[in-house]
């Protein structure tokens, strides 16, 4: 829980406040933007929600916030309905999860719901009302990984729905090295007709992407929208890995067709197909000047 004597003075006054135990992992600023803002190296409200939405996309956030470092001076009275509230729709069958976990830095989770077995897309915390909502969703086949950076309760995760579990094995270590789906080398992989994975190292050895259906892009920490550029980017200051190799990587996977990039850090971002196309090679070029 947050604590009011650690609320941070670059809040305006009023219900929320963020306190000074931020991790500045983004969250709260992409998921309620019209509330949350950075003030020296640290989230801030900066506008107290005004209408009914923006007060539940703020308390989303606070309940995503992986530090709880987002409070209120009084209790919510609704918020059982926007734990219930989780994992937030974006697009027909796919979900942004909620509850990041403060063990992959605040890192986003995705669920795919398909009549063939949903996909979980990295590790959100193992929290009592996620988890009752994934079960009355049909539970969980897959839990995807990334990479090594955000696999946080995945352990959790699989005992109790017995899912399989794959990361590539360039990014396993001791707390991964039971999963189950270990995947190796730089060619793509078909998990299902509709789910092709990608080797992209760069941010870490390891590292992958998945498509869905072609349209859906869970880009991990390879690649997000930024605010701050205007354009899609890598993270060149979190590249533990490989800048040259990443490039490569991007080179390879502009060669795909998708309309959504969804990242674990960072702004989504949609657009047509050919748009899409201009903003990868914009980026390619973008990276290659860094």
């Amino acid at each position: 829980m947050a604590h009011l004597k650690q609320r941070r003075s670059e809040n305006v006054s009023g219900e929320f406040y963020v306190d000074s135990t931020c991790i500045d992992c983004y969250t709260c600023r992409w998921m309620a933007p019209e509330v949350f803002k950075e003030i020296d190296d640290q989230s801030a409200v900066y506008h107290q929600p005004s209408t009914a939405s923006e007060r539940e996309r703020a308390l989303q956030a606070l309940l995503s916030c992986p530090t709880a470092s987002i409070g209120t001076l009084n209790p919510p009275p609704e918020i059982k309905t926007i734990q219930a509230s989780f994992p937030i729709p974006v697009i027909d069958n796919v979900y942004h999860c909620g509850y990041h976990s403060e063990r992959s830095y605040g890192a986003a989770s995705y669920l795919i719901q398909r009549p063939q077995g949903n996909v979980l897309i990295d590790s959100p915390r193992f929290v009592a009302p996620l988890v009752k909502r994934l079960e009355s969703l049909g539970g969980i086949r897959y839990l995807y990984l990334t990479h090594r950076d955000d696999v946080a309760d995945h352990e959790k995760f699989q005992a109790h729905f017995g899912c399989q579990r794959i990361l590539h094995v360039d990014d396993i270590s001791r707390s991964t090295e039971a999963v189950e789906i270990q995947l190796s080398g730089r060619d793509p992989v078909e998990l299902a007709p509709d789910l092709r994975i990608l080797p992209v190292p760069g941010h870490t050895k390891g590292h992958t992407v998945l498509i869905y259906q072609e349209e859906f892009l869970f880009s991990g920490d390879h690649l997000a929208w930024s605010e701050q550029w205007g354009h899609l980017v890598a993270f060149r200051n979190a590249c533990w890995y490989s800048w040259a190799e990443l490039l490569k990587s991007m080179r390879r996977l502009a060669e795909y067709s998708f309309t959504w990039v969804l990242p674990g850090h960072g702004r989504r971002y949609h657009a047509d197909r050919e748009t899409m196309q201009q903003q990868m090679q914009r980026c390619l070029e973008w990276m290659s000047g860094q």
